[in-house]
């Protein structure tokens, strides 16, 4: 007998315990027989239509898909168990703090870097070139007035700079996540408003110097409205790159 048979064959008793009827030699069980509790019977009929799903998909079972996760959230009872640092610290150390606040069953981990899209967004940070050549953010004017500071550490590198945040900047952060999240889907709904179209001087231009102050590319797809894999084709079109998978 194969499996697929022995399945078939269950349900058929199963189906039987679950109309009260005795699978050994079909005769239907007194009224008082504990086959006849209605808990049980509703518990019969359930297994038997689990075994009518396996039966018909060949005798597997199908997976089970875990539902899409929403956007990070954090409940107002979880934003009062953030207890922030009086010591300044860095934008990494908060989202940590935050996402073993957050019910990450149920929602996505929070990055760090649409915390700093955000505050770049209200103008509490920019992007300055650094000695390196790179672009790096660094508080604004505005920024330092919220609490956020440049701060030089030492690393196992040498001396490097980080931006921290005291306690009443972090709960900016923390007041604000809903704003912090829904900047992330503005911003796709934006990088799609010039998907497909043609590409301007101006637009090249701008393209060229942001890649050049070494801006990444998600931020230059959000400044020209257009995808991250729509950029990397222009610059590798523009010989800026020679693969798309080069930045």
């Amino acid at each position: 007998m194969t499996e697929l048979e022995k399945m078939q064959r269950a349900k058929m008793y199963i189906d039987k315990l679950a109309n009260g009827i005795n699978p050994i030699d079909d005769t239907a069980a007194p009224e008082n027989d504990v086959i006849n509790n209605v808990r049980l019977s509703r518990c019969f009929f359930y297994v038997s239509d689990i075994l009518r799903q396996v039966i018909e998909n060949g005798g597997t079972a199908k997976a089970i898909k875990s539902a899409p996760k929403s956007p990070f959230f954090l409940t107002d009872e979880q934003k009062n168990q953030y207890i922030p640092s009086d010591k300044p610290i860095s934008v990494s150390e908060i989202t940590k703090a935050l996402n073993a606040i957050a019910d990450l069953e149920k929602c996505k981990k929070l990055s760090y870097s649409l915390i700093t899209e955000w505050l770049i967004s209200i103008g509490a940070l920019e992007l300055r070139n650094s000695f390196d050549g790179k672009a790096k953010k660094y508080p604004t004017p505005q920024g330092v007035e919220l609490g956020i500071t440049n701060e030089t550490r030492s690393g196992i590198n040498g001396e490097y700079n980080v931006v921290v945040y005291n306690k009443d900047a972090q709960l900016l952060i923390v007041d604000n996540i809903e704003a912090i999240v829904a900047l992330k889907n503005e911003s796709k709904e934006k990088a799609t408003e010039n998907r497909g179209q043609a590409w301007t001087l101006a637009q090249e231009e701008c393209l060229i110097e942001l890649f050049n102050k070494n801006v990444p590319v998600s931020e230059i797809a959000v400044t020209l409205m257009r995808t991250e894999s729509g950029i990397r084709a222009r610059l590798k079109k523009l010989g800026l790159i020679e693969k798309r998978s080069e930045i």
